[in-house]
């Protein structure tokens, strides 16, 4: 069928001009909101496709989306979030991804062509200093939506919500070297991740001010790792071939993988090796024993992501900035006083 023959059936469904029609078409102003809105419903009982700007969109539809849902704290964190934006009349769609399963590009593809009302990222590529970030701007540029939970994109006009990580290993430290710890181990993920840098930052200020050690002295006693139980147990092998008494760990499923090496040696937690993690993600106080761990404000960060989230959608302007949430020191029982 011709453009022209397509326009004059859409003009006599519509009862209006072709003129109007192709106005209407092209973006044009100067269309009356119920005459725009005959266009497009003739053009959809016609079977014809509405241009990409014109497609209706679902005011209730909200994209989450985080990584895979093996670490607790992830699930947590979706729980939080779908709750918070289901109590206020909108529908999330949760996207998780996997190493076989669509990355997170497909998935924004995805979400865009069902007309999605924002998109809130946990922990995604903005993450991760090594990963392209333009396609987080081309979404601002489209004046979509979007939050960032955990991680940080410098020039990205959107609102970013972050545990403080930095004081998170202050914390720990200064836990540990109240029980007469001084090698004090640190494990995590890549440091190409943001999240990564930030606690090492943390933990190299704090082991440095408390015990006056050197660059080099605090380096020996660092080992990054993938991120998982089972990065946390390599890490732990070097660290523990090194003499260190007490390990701070960047995530809760690394200092399991800690506790777990350090048991295959022989060695009790917490009277020949304390463990501190990080997350304090849900089962954490059953573990054996309990795990002593920086607590995530979840809920709290949840909250604000949807609210800072919704606030856009409604198209009012919320501060293009870093919110940063303050961890808590949860005392159980993987930690102890220094065996002298």
């Amino acid at each position: 069928m011709s453009s022209r023959a397509r326009l004059a059936d859409i003009a006599a469904k519509a009862g209006v001009s072709e003129a109007t029609v192709s106005r209407v078409l092209n973006g044009k102003p100067g269309v009356a909101e119920d005459t725009k809105q005959s266009v497009l419903t003739a053009l959809d009982v016609l079977g014809f496709e509405r241009p990409t700007r014109l497609r209706r969109r679902s005011a209730g539809l909200i994209g989450l989306v985080m990584p895979e849902l093996i670490n607790p704290i992830f699930p947590a964190f979706a729980q939080v979030i779908e709750s918070a934006l289901s109590q206020r009349g909108f529908t999330p769609v949760l996207c998780t991804q996997s190493p076989s399963g669509a990355t997170e590009e497909e998935y924004v593809e995805m979400l865009l062509e069902r007309g999605v009302s924002g998109i809130i990222f946990v922990s995604g590529l903005h993450a991760d200093t090594g990963a392209d970030h333009a396609r987080y701007q081309s979404l601002v540029d489209r004046r979509l939506p979007v939050v960032f939970v955990n991680g940080w994109l410098p020039g990205v006009e959107a609102p970013f919500i972050s545990s403080d990580e930095y004081a998170a290993m202050e914390l720990a430290v200064t836990h540990l070297i109240s029980l007469g710890h001084r090698r004090i181990g640190f494990a995590s993920g890549p440091e190409r991740f943001i999240v990564v840098q930030r606690k090492l930052a943390g933990y190299r200020t704090a082991m440095k001010a408390q015990l006056g050690l050197s660059d080099d002295e605090v380096s020996e006693l660092v080992e990054l790792s993938m991120f998982g139980v089972e990065g946390g147990a390599a890490a732990a092998q070097r660290l523990l071939d090194v003499g260190v008494s007490a390990v701070v760990c960047g995530s809760d499923m690394m200092a399991l993988g800690v506790i777990r090496a350090a048991r295959k040696r022989g060695l009790s937690v917490p009277g020949d090796i304390s463990i501190v993690g990080y997350d304090d993600a849900p089962m954490m106080e059953f573990t054996d024993p309990p795990m002593t761990t920086v607590r995530q404000p979840v809920q709290a960060m949840g909250l604000a992501a949807v609210q800072s989230l919704l606030e856009e959608v409604r198209g009012h302007a919320t501060p293009h900035t870093e919110f940063l949430f303050r961890p808590e020191l949860v005392v159980r029982n993987t930690t102890g006083p220094h065996a002298r």
